[in-house]
This record gives structure tokens, sequence and C-alpha cells, in this order.
């Protein structure tokens, strides 16, 4: 690929293109080379599927657990394979609608939707992919009349629609950008599924390893071999928080990610007369959230302050090897045994009886650094994962940018 620029400045060109092509883009409305699609077939077996913003065609059982179309199914458009649908309804993905291609041989999807087909002259998949870039949101956002409707739906008639400037290349540059992004795309979702299969195999090893482990060695508890304090929460915070880079850093749940077993960094800092309102933590100290459905344990490698949504969990007699306990304490296994406790009582968080009252094994320090290790370096794996899939969607969001116009 190459940068290009326009020779004149009134002919179309994208800021980067496929070596070979060179023509100008030319500037049409959709409505010139797309018509309505609007088939009802009643008696039609075609899977009922709808538009997902993020997914594009999806079994509307996945959303709804159930196919609830009910008596307007007899009205619902019969979609044939390479034809679009544009979802006309606001959602946190994509604010003005989403526009897909049916890959699927034919279904059957909501009438609200403006389905049409594009001219043969056009690559289809090309087309799909220009109507569903950001750049058309702020063609549609002057489209949209009025505020969402009370079904959701952002008042874009089919007229409306049709009426999105397009700039098109010719049809063998459009086929050759849409099946690079193809590609693109297929190793991305292979990049997804490698990231999922990781975690899930991580959370295998560790169920297994501290399983066998428990079967082995026998049980302590918790409590009779750490200290456990909760954190503290100056009132009201705002009046605490402070920009400037000498306050101590102000530890919140939102400084956490459910992947890592570290917090290196905080979004806000606090004043030091809020801190001795909380609870100052150090470097290496092993914090846990006490909400129940969260209970993540971590390893700071900050210093600051804890609010009262967390507990400290300080091992003065370094019985445990940090990220054994921190990896032992974020298990299946322990997690089943918070549960337990709280059945049947009005406790929702957790608290520093019931993270004492925890049983689990204490097995030889060295045995503890081997797991560790071990589960270090899954991490690792997952991690490097996970930011080579960010890395390919954020190369695919500027593509979509310097390709298309």
């Amino acid at each position: 690929m190459e940068n290009v620029s326009s020779s004149n400045g009134l002919e179309k060109r994208p800021k980067l293109r496929f070596p070979d092509f060179d023509e100008p883009y030319r500037t049409i409305t959709l409505g010139q080379i797309a018509s309505l699609v609007n088939r009802t077939d009643p008696t039609s077996n075609a899977p009922i599927m709808m538009l997902s913003a993020g997914n594009g065609f999806i079994m509307q059982s996945e959303k709804y657990s159930r196919d609830n179309a009910g008596q307007s199914l007899k009205k619902y458009i019969l979609l044939k394979k390479g034809e679009l649908a544009y979802n006309h309804g606001a959602s946190k993905a994509k604010q003005y609608g989403c526009c897909y291609e049916l890959t699927e041989d034919e279904a059957r999807i909501p009438y609200v939707y403006h389905c049409f087909k594009v001219s043969g002259a056009e690559h289809t998949p090309y087309v799909a992919t220009a109507l569903n870039n950001p750049k058309i949101d702020r063609q549609l956002k002057r489209l949209v009349s009025s505020s969402v409707r009370m079904d959701g739906l952002l008042n874009i008639s089919f007229d409306d629609y049709m009426s999105v400037i397009l700039h098109l290349p010719s049809l063998k540059e459009q086929t050759h950008i849409a099946d690079f992004l193809k590609k693109l795309d297929e190793r991305i979702t292979a990049q997804e599924k490698l990231v999922a299969s990781l975690k899930k195999h991580k959370r295998g090893v560790v169920s297994k390893v501290f399983s066998e482990i428990e079967r082995e060695c026998s049980t302590i508890r918790l409590g009779d071999y750490v200290s456990i304090h909760r954190g503290g929460s100056p009132r009201p915070i705002d009046a605490y928080i402070t920009d400037d880079t000498d306050g101590i850093n102000w530890i919140k749940i939102g400084d956490t990610s459910a992947d890592d077993l570290y917090i290196t960094r905080t979004r806000e800092k606090i004043v030091p007369s809020g801190a001795k309102k909380s609870r100052r933590v150090f470097q290496g100290d092993l914090i846990l959230s006490n909400s129940m459905s969260f209970g993540r344990p971590y390893i700071l490698q900050i210093d600051g302050c804890i609010h009262d949504g967390w507990l400290l969990i300080r091992d003065e007699n370094n019985v445990f090897e940090k990220r054994f306990l921190c990896y032992y304490l974020g298990s299946d296994n322990v997690i089943a045994q918070y549960k337990r406790f709280a059945a049947g009582s009005c406790v929702n968080n957790l608290n520093s009886e019931l993270v004492g009252n925890v049983e689990i094994c204490c097995p030889p320090y060295r045995t503890q650094q081997k797991i560790a290790n071990m589960l270090t370096v899954l991490d690792s794996r997952i991690d490097h994962a996970s930011r080579t899939h960010v890395a390919l969607l954020r190369i695919r969001t500027s593509l979509l940018q310097q390709l298309f116009i």
C-alpha cells in the first residue's frame, strides 16, 4: 500500500490504496446502486435472524433465548444471500445503526429493517463495509429528523438512507479491498479464539492444580496466618480528589482488569488529609475486592490508599508466596467457599471474618513458587495474545479510515 493525495484538490482519492490503482473515486448516492428488497414468505422455514451492531447477523434466539417474532413473523422480510439490511436502531456500539450483508443462504429478519440489494456493477461486500464505516455516521446524524423513538429506532426512512453519499473505486479495486479486509477479519477472529482458548486453558489448570493440592495437603484457616483489614473512604470523596501529581494513589476497582495479577497505576489521586481517613497500602501488598460477585485479588506494584470496597491481606510471617496466594484466592475453589458461607444469609459482600474463615492448603514454599511461576507463564501468554488482538483491531480501524473516503 502507499499514501496518495489528490492531484488537483477536486478528485476524490483515499489516503491509502493498493499499488496499480490510481483513478479517482466516483461519488454517488446509495440509491443509484441499490434497490429495495421487501419480499415476504409466510411459509418459509428460513432461520429467524437479527442484526447485532458488533457481530452482524445473529440468530434471534441468541439474543432473546428464543424466537420472539410471534404474530409479526408473517411480515418478516425474507432476505437472500448477498443482500443487505440496515438496522436503524441506536446502540452503544453503533449510535446511528448498522448495515451488514447476509452471508447465509437466506434468513427471515424484522420488517423494520431497511433491506436492499446492490447492483452487479458494484462489489457488495465492499459496499457493506463502506456503509458500516464510522465515516458514514456523520451523514446519518444529519438525517435523524428527531430523537430516538420509543421503540429505539432512529427516524431514518428508507428514502433517507438511500440518499447517503458513497465514494466508490472501480469494481476491481472494491474487490481487492474487500478481500484484504476479509482476510484481516479472519485473522482477528482467529486471534479472539486463541485468547479465549488460553483463558479457558488457564481456568482448567488453576482448578486442577489447587484441587490436587487440596487432596494431598491438610487445610489451614487463612485468618490464622494472615491479617485482614478493610479499606476506608473519606467522605465526600470528591473533596479529596486532586490533580496534583504529588497526590497519593487512590486505588479503585476501575483501575483493575479481570485478566491482570497486578495493579500498576491509578486514574485518580487524593490529598494527604484524605489518606488519613482511608487505609494506606504499599507495593507488594495483596488486596481483595469485597464484592461477592467480584472477589478478585491483586498484588500492588504501587503505594496508595484503598477505599472500603477493598480488603487488605497481609502475610507478616511470609508463609505464602504472594503470587501463589493471589492465584489461590482468585480460584473457583475459594470462590465456592465464599458462596457457601453466604448461602441463606443477607451477606452481600466479603468481609474480614468471611475471608478469614476460608480454608486453603499451604504446601512447601518451593512448591508454591513452582505453581506461581507456571501460572505466571500462562498469564504472559494470555497477555501477549490479548495485546496482539488489540493491535490487529487498531490496524483495522486505521485502514478503514484511510482506505475509504
